[in-house]
């Protein structure tokens, strides 16, 4: 008998390309969708139906049969709870980051063991590798713009030993080459941009049925108020669009960033031009961290590290590592390091792991 995989069906190109790849290699392949987020509204912006839809169709051309898994439940309990704590904390999560590790390899995982799979796999791109000691090791994709391991740093061995990436080595262009080539009907599918599970939707009009609006002062470092904000969870460090100050009259006309938030006045700290001091950082401290391998990486050793998707790798080093605490010294100041996202560690193609900036 062959092996049997559970391919995470999302109804993009990718995963279907994935589950075709596993068929051709021999797996016996079950693809199953998972449908994480119940509140649809009638916006038409949440397209789990019509990804269903897509799924079905994929499914038909491969030859694979499918199932509908829900962890709605799951999602709300540990992702979107979490997801709402940190936006009232002044804060801006990554849901990606703890989807991943909460619903696609823990949930969907413990769901395909139960139906018999020796493996689960995704369309993510990143690789999977070995170290010398035996473990698993999770590497970049070869496709280094699409490269998604800034995203599954949290895996710990168990959820990375029975995990297959079919596409580590395929640049995104020749995925859909294979896909027009089959006959996939998403082969020209958008990518997703959306909230993990929750869709492309306005951000602020979704947080906004949640949490609160708390209108508050917009000031300059000196105390100078400019503007108005609508809650300061509506704004990240960094973030230059949305404001509604341009340049003052008799004054620059830079353009204005969000430097800070100051939860205790509920004020939001405002400054102009890209290259403001207050902007840039040499240092950050870490918590929730998460080692792949199990064991914390050797602070004497140099590494590079992420604090966003899709940065440059930045050269760094360990000033100050204890169990659930990590502090790093960059090479070169940081624009806009931001409290809530995830500094994720790397050494040459290997992520090592990471953890929740404070």
């Amino acid at each position: 008998m062959s092996t049997r995989v559970v391919v995470g069906l999302s109804g993009g190109v990718d995963s279907a390309v994935a589950a075709y790849l596993l068929k051709q290699q021999g797996y016996d392949v079950l693809g199953v969708f998972m449908k994480n987020w119940d509140d649809d509204d009638n916006t038409g912006q949440c397209t789990a139906r019509q990804d269903f839809l897509d799924v079905l169709a994929v499914a038909d051309v491969l030859g694979i049969e499918v199932e509908a898994v829900n962890f709605a439940a799951e999602y709300k309990e540990r992702v979107f709870s979490y997801f709402l704590a940190e936006y009232q904390a002044g804060r801006t999560p990554n849901p990606d980051v703890l989807c991943n590790a909460e619903i696609k390899f823990k949930a969907f995982l413990d769901d395909a063991v139960a139906r018999g799979a020796a493996h689960i796999a995704t369309g993510h791109y990143v690789g999977k590798g070995h170290d010398t000691f035996g473990q698993a090791t999770l590497t970049k994709a070869r496709d280094a713009n699409k490269d998604q391991s800034y995203f599954l740093y949290r895996l710990n061995q168990a959820q990375l030993r029975p995990a297959l990436f079919p596409l580590a080595l395929l640049p995104k262009p020749e995925v859909r080459e294979i896909a027009r080539k089959i006959g996939l009907p998403n082969a020209a599918k958008k990518d997703s941009t959306g909230i993990c599970f929750i869709g492309e939707r306005n951000f602020r009009e979704f947080l906004e049925r949640y949490l609160p609006r708390d209108p508050g002062d917009m000031k300059t470092p000196e105390g100078r108020v400019v503007g108005r904000h609508q809650g300061l969870m509506y704004y990240t460090l960094g973030q230059r669009q949305g404001l509604g100050i341009g340049g003052r009259k008799g004054g620059s006309e830079a353009p204005w960033f969000v430097a800070d938030k100051d939860m205790a006045t509920n004020t939001l700290i405002v400054v102009q031009g890209h290259e403001h001091p207050l902007l840039k950082r040499s240092t950050l401290a870490a918590g929730q961290l998460n080692w792949i391998s199990g064991v914390a990486p050797d602070p004497a050793r140099p590494c590079t590290a992420k604090i966003r998707y899709r940065q440059t790798d930045a050269p760094c080093r360990i000033t100050r590592l204890e169990a659930d605490t990590l502090e790093l010294a960059f090479e070169q100041p940081q624009w806009a390091v931001t409290p809530g996202q995830s500094v994720v560690l790397y050494d040459s193609e290997v992520c090592l792991g990471g953890g929740i900036i404070t």
